[in-house]
Formats: C-alpha cells, structure tokens, sequence
C-alpha cells in the first residue's frame, strides 16, 4: 500500500464507480443515434440498425460482474507514468481517455506475463478482489523492487476458488502465463491444446476466440467464428463466457448440428459406428460419387439454324477426362461441362469463319444436345440418395470398398432391412456424417475463419474430416484431454487427429498445471492413467485443499440413503452441487431425492441460489464442473461402457469435476485401478 495515498480503496471505488458512469454514456451515446437520413435505402438501414442494437448489448454493465480486476503502473519508456485499469472491455471518458483498457490490448499483457524475473517495466501490479460485483480488496505486487518477495497471490486462489452457481464464467482475471500464451495466438495457425481436468483448456479456447476477434475483428466478421461442443448440455454451460467478454457473434453447435442434413432416429451398434466412423469411408464415398461419370461413346451434333456442328466422340472424352483428372468437386465438374462443350462447338465456328462471343457460347451450353450428353456422362448425385444405397446395397458397396473394407467390415455397414427411401430411413449420428462428406464431395462445404473444437478426443476420424471442412481456408483451436476419451473410436494421437482434420501442421500444446481439481482429487484419480492412457502426464494441481476427498463403503441396501445423505452434507457447503451416476443409477437415485424432498436439475439447467443440486448421468459429466461432487458407485460407472478401458476413463472424467470436494459413495468394490 502506498504511504501517501491513506484510503486507496476508497479511491478504486470511486474510479470503479467513474467507470461504470462512462461506460453508461457510451451506451446512451450508441442508442441515441440517428439513421434516419444516413443510409441509401431500407436494406442498410435494417443492417445499420442491427449493428446498433449489436453494439448497445456489447456496452452492457453486468452488475455481477467486474469491470476491472487490474492495475498496472508502467515505470519508463512510452508508458512512463501512466497507470492501466485491466477489465473485460475498453471504457473511455467524454474526451476519449481511456479508463478502462481491454484485457486483450497489448498493453494489457504484462498483466498476465509480467514476473519477478521478467518485470517488463511494471513497476506495480494490483489485483482487486469483488464480493457481488462490490470493490472490497486490494493486492500489490512491486514487480521491480528486488526487495519484495514472490508470493502466490490470496485474491487470485480465491477467484479460481469462487463457488460456481449458474453457468461457466470467464476466467479473464486468473488467466496464467502459459494459457496468456495460447490465448494470443495469431490466428494464422492452428493450436491444439491437450490438457488434464482442471487445467483450463476449455476457458483457453474460448478465450482465444475473444483475443481473436479482437485482434482481427474485420476479417473474422467477414469469415465468422464457430465453436463446436459435445453436445447441448455443454453449449449452455458455456454460452455466456464470450457474451460477457462482449463478443456476441460466435456461433455454437455439436457435431450432429453441423451434419443435420438428415432427421436422425436411429442408432448403430458399436462395431458399425466405428466403421462408419473410419477415414476409409472417405475413400469408400469418393469411388461411390464418381461411379457415375461415365465416357460418351456417341458424337455430339449441336444444330445452330441452318448449320450442324459436329464434336467427335474421342474429344468429348478428352473434355470428360480432363475434368476427372482435375478431380475438382464432382457438381463443380458438372457446371463445367457444358461450358467445355460449348467451347469445342466454338472453336469449330471459329475455324469455320464465325465470330461467336461469350452469349453464343452460353447458349450453345444450354443446347438440349449438350444437356444430354452432360446428363448421360455426368449426371447429378444426391448425397442422401448414395449412402442410401450403399447402406443397403451389397453389390453396390461391395464394388466401392473393395481393397478398403473386409467382407466382414461391410456386413456390419449394411442394413439388415434396407430403407425405401431417404425420409423412411433410420438415419445414425454416423450416417449424418457419411451424408456431409458425400455432400462435401459434390459440393464445396463453406469455410469459416476460425473454429473452436472442444472435448476433441471423442470424434472419430469421419467427424474430423466434417469440422475440418468448417475451416479449409481458416485455422482452429482444438482442445481435448486423451486420458477422457470414453467413446469405441476415441482419438489415439493428436498427430493423427489432425491428420484427419486436414491441420497436420498445427502446434500442440500441453497444459498441465491443474487449477480447478484439489491436488488430493487429481492424485487419486491419477492412479487410472497407467491403466487407460500410459504414458500421459498426470496433472499437477496448484491447489491445496485437505479433506477434499471422502471415500465412503456402505452396503448395497442403504446405498440410496447414503448418497442422498451426502447431497444433503454437500448442500450445506457454498455453491453448486453434482451428483453423478452410471446412466443406469440415475431413475433410482431420482427417486430416492424426490422421496427426501432433494429439488434436483439435469444437464444444461442452468444452476441458482435456490437450485444448486445437479443430477448427471455419467456420460453427460464432461466438460461440467461442480463446487461439490458426490460420486456414486464407481464400479457402475465402469461397467456401464462396452470395455474397461472406456469405463475407467468415464470413470476418470467422473472423478475429476470437483471443484472444492468429492464424496465417493460405493456398496460394490472399488475398480481396483483405484487401490494401486
């Protein structure tokens, strides 16, 4: 604290309260625009006035939220006695003076990056600690007197500690110099960032989008930004991070929203999902799509008023080649065809004396003998309409894998009943893909600028290659944990995933400080990494929090009571509660809470003051995370997936969403990966 400054406190307040007042005029200042007369017509108008209500949400004051967290007091060079407010966006006064400086600026970076070691001429750092949106701490850190000691900072454990109510939060104030690393980025490369429960890679990726859009704002506003979930629970959980950070424009959507081209109402055994899954069937679909190119074997005789113009069939097969050897999108081709046609016919009028010009030859590509000949060698395919029939024919598939797929890796692929038609079809999660690559191959799928891919480790190749197509022409930030993977085609390797996903040169990044799961939590959870993923390295939490781990052996007779008994126990306890459970145990357990008068929510609703207790299946546990977790019967969670390696890293993912502390509850023994 400084000597002649005797009520700093008082002072940030009122700065924070001068803040709030600014950043209110700037609001009042976008509604009170006028367009009236400003544009040309009603189209930029509409688009006008959606910029405004866009930027009128962007200046919205959260109450609950801090619009700073951060000082820094620069020493010499340009900033040479000026003093920076860090917050989630830029505030200015009436004059343009900044008083709140974005936590994405360069300027703000030594916020994250500045150390002892490496002061980079800050000479203090504050951070400020916030009770319901109320200014009510200070901490300093004199970076440039070798006098003062390094220390861990109390206010940042205790906003990384901070109960959880409601949905997932920013962690802009708690960002550390490894994720401030990845989070700025350029956006010319994609990163791929693999990391342990608790470390922060889904908050890095969000994250970068915000720095990203910040930093290339005009670019991405042009590509647009997508961030691609496992599934809608974790959507929600999610949702708000980048509103708050006043970025409204980023999309969000699973897998199965990108390929919803087909209603999908069935469902595939293991064994066929993982086929249907496989890079091979990329293969499989390209030789299935151009199967239908056939050579011409007739000429083409184009008749223009009393003339007769005569294409040989040889050259029609040149121009048909050509194209083939191209091997550009099969419709692509199909638009080029009659143009390449038209062409030939033209140079014949050329040679004949005529002077035909771009209209001539467009007609002639319209000719009905053109037509034909381009519906006979190249006729249109329906990509629903293909995997439909490879699906259910065995001839026809069997032609298109041969020397990709056994005989009995394609008895898995067919239906045992095959569908009449496109919309009687039992269509799969794993169809919906095969769909989107067929279309794909037709059809040039559109690009985005950037594209955040989270829990990444459970997409099958098939699925890579469709978000990869999301961003041919961008980059990515892939984010996954190998230890998490719990589905039968769960990624091996980070070089093969993005081998599929078409960014073999992506960096990879690994994130291993944990700084949401207790170092007891993360240690006893460990001890199933040898067992399901050897060789990845253990997270080493930074967080200390004794008794956060209570193993409990009742008997199978009182295990309901018991485990209510201790949502009971955790409820006491600030903040949110999950009680997660074999997806088989959850209509029991549902029971058994509703009898003891427990209010309960499921998966994607949204947590509050007097609803803090979530029942999770555990196959809906990942990416979530609860200040307090009771953890029913591990050995069901085990041995509710197809093996055991699947089940002990459900298992894992189940054992590390504890925020402050976790409650076994088990009448069965342990898996016993657990005792070793």
């Amino acid at each position: 604290m400084s000597v002649s400054d005797p009520d700093p406190l008082a002072r940030e307040r009122d700065h924070l309260a001068s803040s709030r007042a600014a950043l209110r005029a700037m609001r009042e200042d976008v509604e009170a625009l006028d367009i009236t007369n400003v544009t040309a017509n009603w189209v930029n108008s509409v688009v006008l006035g959606r910029q405004i209500e866009e930027r009128v949400k962007a200046l919205a004051d959260l109450s609950h939220t801090p619009l700073f967290f951060g000082r820094l007091d620069y020493l010499h060079t340009t900033q040479e006695g000026q003093r920076f407010y860090i917050g989630r966006r830029h505030v200015h006064d009436a004059v343009g003076d900044p008083m709140v400086i974005d936590w994405r600026a360069p300027v703000s970076q030594p916020y994250y990056q500045a150390s002892k070691k490496d002061p980079q001429d800050v000479g203090l750092r504050r951070r400020f600690g916030y009770t319901a949106g109320e200014l009510t701490a200070y901490e300093d850190e004199h970076l440039s007197d070798p006098q003062e000691l390094e220390r861990t900072s109390r206010l940042l454990q205790a906003e990384i500690e901070r109960p959880r109510v409601g949905p997932m939060r920013d962690i802009v104030a708690t960002i550390q110099p490894e994720q401030d690393g990845i989070v700025r980025s350029g956006l010319s490369g994609t990163v791929c960032v693999q990391g342990g429960p608790g470390t922060g890679k889904t908050a890095v990726g969000l994250h970068r989008v915000a720095y990203l859009l910040y930093a290339h704002r005009e670019r991405l506003a042009r590509t647009g930004t997508l961030v691609v979930g496992p599934n809608r629970s974790f959507l929600h959980y999610i949702e708000q991070v980048l509103p708050a950070l006043g970025e409204l424009e980023v999309k969000q959507a699973t897998v199965d929203d990108l390929v919803g081209q087909v209603e999908v109402r069935g469902t595939d055994e293991a064994a066929t999902a993982v086929v249907k899954g496989d890079a091979r069937m990329a293969e499989v679909l390209r030789r299935a799509v151009r199967s239908h190119i056939t050579l011409p074997k007739e000429p083409l005789m184009v008749v223009r008023g009393s003339r007769r113009w005569r294409v040989p069939a040889y050259e029609l097969e040149e121009i048909v080649r050509e194209l083939m050897d191209r091997d550009i999108r099969y419709g692509a081709a199909r638009e080029a065809l009659p143009q390449r046609i038209a062409h030939a016919v033209l140079v014949r009028m050329e040679q004949a004396g005529e002077a035909p010009d771009d209209r001539v030859q467009n007609t002639v590509a319209r000719n009905t003998a053109v037509k034909a000949v381009v519906k006979e060698c190249w006729p249109p395919v329906e990509p629903e309409k293909l995997v439909l029939r490879l699906l259910g024919d065995p001839e026809f598939l069997a032609e298109h894998a041969e020397g990709l797929l056994t005989e009995d890796e394609q008895k898995l692929l067919l239906w045992a009943k095959p569908a009449r038609s496109v919309k009687t079809a039992k269509w799969s999660a794993a169809d919906a893909v095969l769909i989107d690559e067929a279309r794909d191959l037709v059809e040039r799928t559109h690009s985005l600028g950037h594209v955040v891919l989270d829990e990444a480790q459970d997409l099958s190749p098939m699925q890579y290659r469709a978000v990869g197509r999301r961003c041919t022409t961008g980059s990515a930030t892939i984010l996954g944990d190998l230890a998490q993977g719990t589905t039968p085609w769960a990624t091996a390797s980070w070089a093969e995933a993005l081998g599929h996903l078409g960014k073999p040169e992506a960096v990879v990044e690994e994130l291993t400080a944990g700084f949401r799961v207790p170092r007891e939590v993360i240690a006893y959870a460990s001890r199933l990494l040898p067992h399901m993923s050897p060789g990845l390295a253990a997270v080493e939490s930074v967080r200390e929090n004794p008794g956060s781990l209570a193993v409990r052996r009742t008997e199978s007779d009182t295990l309901d009571a018991d485990v209510v008994a201790a949502c009971a126990e955790a409820l006491a306890h600030e903040g949110s509660i999950g009680l997660i459970a074999a997806d088989a145990r959850i209509a029991p357990l549902a029971e058994a809470l509703t009898a003891a008068g427990l209010a309960y929510l499921s998966p994607g609703e949204e947590t509050t003051a007097e609803s803090r207790l979530t029942l999770v299946p555990a196959t809906l546990a990942k990416g979530l995370e609860y200040d307090y977790v009771v953890l029913d019967e591990p050995a069901a969670v085990v041995d509710g997936e197809p093996d055991e390696r699947t089940g002990l890293r459900r298992l894992y993912v189940a054992l590390t969403r504890a925020v402050s502390g976790l409650t076994i509850v088990h009448a069965a023994p342990l898996p016993l990966q657990l005792e070793s």
